[in-house]
């Protein structure tokens, strides 16, 4: 099996391929990334497994793919540090995938993955890709203009928060009503044997307290929704106390000394795991997406009936967005892809940011800068017009890439 992984030279792909080795079926890997130095600095960093390819050169890397994964970072993480910048100094969050720094994020991102989904669909229309890349739902839903539903988008943020809720209920076997956007979902409820366990959970503070989530949000607040909201929401529940998120800003002085040979990969990873959302991280346990991927790749390609939170269309799975909206929901999946499955109707306070986050993420997709402003604008976590526009000039004038909203 050929799989191809663009964004090749980023600095979790070892992650990636330490979990090819141990599942021993892909017997080919080629990393594509624009940047040959990172690339030969992550090459340098993998042994053993598949055949091993690396290249700059795309329409090289894409022919005979059977999966394609898409972990790209336009602008690299220095794009990201000036989203926080900018976004911090007009009083609003940088964060890479919500509010003013994932707009930009995408503003930046969807050509380029509208782009790499033509020459997929050209070159390797039989590929399944698996998008890694953030903003995840929205670039997902700009690679299915294209592609379809032969694009499927994973996070590992629902799978964790759905394996934490387990180990406080102490189950082992249960179906998860979990529904929303990618970064913005919430669980519903917790099913075993037909009895749903989430008001039980809700009831009980101390096992509340006993997992990252119920830390984060606090056990009052959880109780008061009657849901467990994903980690993300944190962004849009304490909005002033992440104000001062300057995460990519710590990550590329990090990462710099590996690519420039300062320190070792493993000792980055470490550092980089400890120090995430760290007041509430449970442990380290890094690098989930990739056995979430994993999973979704052996489903399809051996026909493997799985159930998997997904990035996939939503069809009539939720009211409150159009059939072709990109929503995060559990699926079954096989060799036919990823089907949807029926969930709890979204409570209006979850329904209501939902699709209002939908409609910014439909008007980053349009591409133009009177589109542009009104994502800005409306946005929940961004305040007024006038702010609106500053940071869209801010952000047209520090980002190259951003040239064509001039």
């Amino acid at each position: 099996m050929r799989l191809v992984i663009l964004g090749g030279g980023g600095f979790r792909v070892p992650l990636v391929h330490k979990a090819l080795v141990a599942d021993g079926r892909v017997d080919e890997l080629v990393l594509h990334d624009v940047d040959a130095s990172r690339l030969a600095s992550i090459r340098a960093v993998l042994h053993g497994g598949p055949h091993v390819s690396v290249t700059t050169d795309l329409d090289e890397a894409l022919p005979g793919a059977d999966f394609v994964f898409s972990a790209i970072r336009v602008g690299g993480l220095a794009g990201r540090a000036i989203d926080e910048e900018v976004a911090h100094a007009h009083g609003v969050l940088g964060q890479e995938t919500v509010g003013a720094g994932g707009i930009a994020y995408g503003l930046r991102t969807a050509p380029v993955a509208r782009d790499i989904a033509r020459r997929v669909a050209r070159l390797a229309p039989e590929a399944w890709v698996i998008n890694f890349t953030n903003p995840a739902g929205l670039i997902t839903e700009v690679m299915a203009e294209q592609l379809g539903s032969r694009v499927i988008g994973i996070c590992d943020s629902p799978v964790g928060l759905c394996r934490r809720v387990a180990r406080a209920l102490q189950v082992d076997d249960a179906t998860f009503d979990y529904a929303g956007l990618n970064h913005l979902g919430w669980l519903q409820g917790v099913h075993v044997g037909g009895e749903d366990l989430l008001p039980r959970l809700l009831a009980d503070a101390e096992a509340l307290h006993s997992f990252e989530e119920g830390r984060l949000f606090g056990v009052e607040w959880l109780q008061a929704l009657g849901v467990i909201p994903n980690e993300y929401l944190h962004y849009y529940y304490d909005t002033r106390d992440a104000l001062g998120d300057d995460r990519g800003a710590f990550l590329l002085r990090q990462q710099k000394r590996f690519y420039d040979g300062e320190v070792d990969w493993e000792t980055t990873r470490l550092e980089r795991e400890a120090t995430y959302m760290q007041q509430d991280r449970d442990s380290l346990e890094g690098g989930g997406y990739e056995h979430v991927a994993l999973n979704l790749m052996h489903a399809i390609a051996g026909d493997e009936r799985a159930t998997l939170i997904l990035n996939v269309r939503n069809g009539a799975t939720l009211s409150n967005v159009d059939e072709q909206a990109i929503v995060e929901v559990p699926c079954t999946v096989d060799a036919g892809g990823a089907t949807p499955l029926p969930v709890s109707r979204l409570p209006d306070h979850a329904a209501g940011l939902v699709t209002s986050v939908k409609a910014v993420d439909r008007l980053v997709m349009e591409g133009t800068r009177q589109a542009a402003l009104k994502a800005f604008a409306l946005h929940p976590l961004v305040d007024s017009v006038s702010v609106a526009k500053s940071l869209l000039d801010n952000y047209t004038r520090r980002h190259p890439e951003l040239a064509y909203l001039s």
